[in-house]
Order: structure tokens, then sequence, then C-alpha cells
């Protein structure tokens, strides 16, 4: 499939100081990308300058094969939903709606049906007369994604929708945005700091630092497969382990020492390099008896319903295990305790700069 919305060596200054540096990244029609990182990283200034509230200082972004970067807001044919909703107080629940729709003066019977089409896919139907301090903060998200539909853009738009929300309904929502994205088949951004919402509903996620793209891929890539260090470290939760080239066996594989547990892993580096590798917590086994591996001390457990995390320490080293219950028995599993801890060779990474 063709790429759809491109940035094009996009570069964004303030100040004199570059806060987006020749960003490019391609989006497939119908794709769900989400731009995830830090505050100060550059996914909302990227987001506005798509939108068009912010000017682009350098490069271009090009739409359907058009550039649009040029353009005014309301030429580029695409629809935002804000953090905060931007929902007119005095205006109804309809009005809000229609309000881009009157602005480009479509007829008031396409109006009424637009409106209503656009309220029944967020589940508002009933609503129209209603006032936004008359909803509750989802409803007022809704109203928000139904104004940003109704116009039917080209590229859907969300600066962090879901922040102003509690946890629960926060996870109700983004699977509604996920169900009305993928049946309307709309080109999306979503822009957020939350991991786990990324996760969760992309088809592919931008991760973001100082103002750069960090690696551009699936949420199982990037969770499993993280391609630098700051990726590795930002996704999820690791442990990170030192580990010192005993013996390199051939082009693609060394033995290596991680605290004295020797493992054969498929790096390439010079007798006594030091390379620094992650793993999962989940990844990590957990053995009562002495059967090789890494000794620790059982420091901390803390039961978690499905599964137990322990906090494992190897003289000064700290590691974090989170077991399934049913693969080991907690009550086996004593604090104070020496245990053995390792895992499949596969599963240790070695990160990049």
């Amino acid at each position: 499939m063709m790429s759809y919305l491109c940035l094009e060596n996009v570069v964004k200054t303030f100040n004199k100081t570059e806060v987006v540096k020749k960003m490019n990244l391609e989006i497939k029609q119908g794709e769900l990308v989400s731009f995830l990182g830090p505050s100060g990283c550059g996914k909302t200034t990227t987001l506005n300058m798509i939108a068009g509230f912010l000017d682009v200082d350098g490069g271009r972004i090009v739409v359907d094969g058009k550039p649009v970067h040029l353009l005014p807001p309301n030429k580029r044919e695409m629809g935002m939903v804000f953090q905060n909703y931007a929902l007119f107080p005095h205006m109804t629940v309809f009005d809000n709606v229609a309000y881009g729709l009157k602005l480009r003066k479509v007829s008031k019977s396409e109006i009424h049906t637009r409106v209503t089409e656009a309220l029944e896919m967020v589940r508002l139907a009933g609503y129209e007369k209603r006032y936004p301090k008359e909803l509750s903060g989802g409803q007022q998200q809704r109203v928000s994604l139904a104004r940003a539909l109704v116009i039917k853009p080209k590229v859907l738009l969300l600066d962090e929708p879901l922040s102003n929300l509690d946890a629960k309904l926060r996870q109700e929502m983004r699977e509604e945005i996920v169900e009305i994205q993928k049946k309307v088949g709309i080109t999306t951004i979503f822009v957020t700091h939350d991991q786990e919402e990324a996760l969760a509903i992309s088809d592919r996620i931008a991760v973001m630092y100082e103002g750069r793209i960090e690696q551009v891929d699936t949420p199982v890539a990037i969770y499993n497969h993280p391609q630098t260090d700051f990726v590795s470290r930002f996704i999820g939760e690791v442990n990170q382990i030192q580990g010192q080239v005993v013996e390199a066996l051939n082009d693609n594989q060394c033995l290596v020492s991680l605290d004295g547990y020797e493992q054969v892993l498929s790096v390439h580096q010079p007798k006594d390099s030091v390379i620094d590798f992650y793993i999962r917590p989940e990844k990590i086994q957990i053995s009562i008896e002495n059967s090789g591996g890494l000794q620790v001390r059982v420091e901390r457990k803390m039961f978690l319903g499905a599964k137990t995390r322990y906090i494992l320490v190897n003289k000064e080293k700290h590691f974090i295990a989170d077991i399934s219950n049913v693969a080991l028995n907690p009550d086996l599993v004593k604090e104070g305790k020496h245990v053995c801890i390792k895992w499949n060779p596969e599963d240790l990474l070695a990160t990049k700069k």
C-alpha cells in the first residue's frame, strides 16, 4: 500500500533551537500511528505542524500526493481532537458537532443527516440538545470526536485525547476510538505519553526523543526488539545487565560472562569487550534449586494477582522478575532466601546507543 501521509525532512525551530529535527515518516492510508515519547520530545509540535497550527521551518508535509504544509488549517481537510475537548460551552451538542459543516456552508438537510450519523457513531444519539456542562468527561470527548469526524477529514489527529479521564473510562474510550477508526478507515495520528495506550491501540508506534524519531515499528516489535538504548529503557520495564566477552566463538557468537553466569550469545565483539544488555522482568526464570544461572537473594516479593513480582539482589545489582503464579508457587519463594535466576539467550538483547 502506498504512503498516504508523508513527513519529509520536517524541521521546527523555537528561539534558534531545533525542537523537531529533519523528521521523516510515511503513514499508510487507514493506518493508526501513535507518536509516543516523554514531555518535550516534539510529538505535539509535530502534530500541530501537520494540522497547520504551526508553520514548518524546513521540509514538507504531503497528504495523498499533494503538499499541504503551506496551506492554512481549514484547507488541509484534517479533523483535530484536543486534550481539553475545546467544546463551545454556549452551544448544544448538535451545534458543536455541526460547527465545522456550517463553516463549510453545507446545506441544513445534509448537516442534520451527518451530525445524526456522527452522534450515532459515538453512541450519543439523543444527546443533541444537551450542553457540554451537562455531560461527563467521556461524553464530552465523544462530542469532540464526532465534531472531528463529521467533516469527513482525510486525516484524524488526536492530541492526548484521554489524559483528562479516569483509568477505567480511559480504557473504554481508547477501545471505542479504535473501533470507530477501523470502521471509518481513516488515517489517524494519536499523540500520547502513555506506553500502554500506544501499545494497545496502534498499528505502528513512532517513539520520539529530543525531536527525532528513534524507532517506528509495530507494538510487538517496539516492545520485543527495541533498536536503540532509549527505546529499550523507555518502553516497559527492563533489567539492565553488563556482560564481558570471555571468548569470540565465531563471526556471530560470543561466550559472555554476566556476573559469572556464562552464556553463548548472538553478538560479535572482541574478547574482554563490555556490552550492555537488557531483559524484561517477565523473561526472567526463577529456580529454588541451585541449577546454574545467577545466584540472587529475594529481597522482596509482591503478590499481583495472576503474577508475583520479585525484587532480587546480586551483590549491588537489583533485578525485577515477574513470574506467573501458575509457573511458580510464590509460597515456595521466601524473602531473604537465595534462589537461582536464568533466562533464554534469545531474550537477552544488546542495546544500541
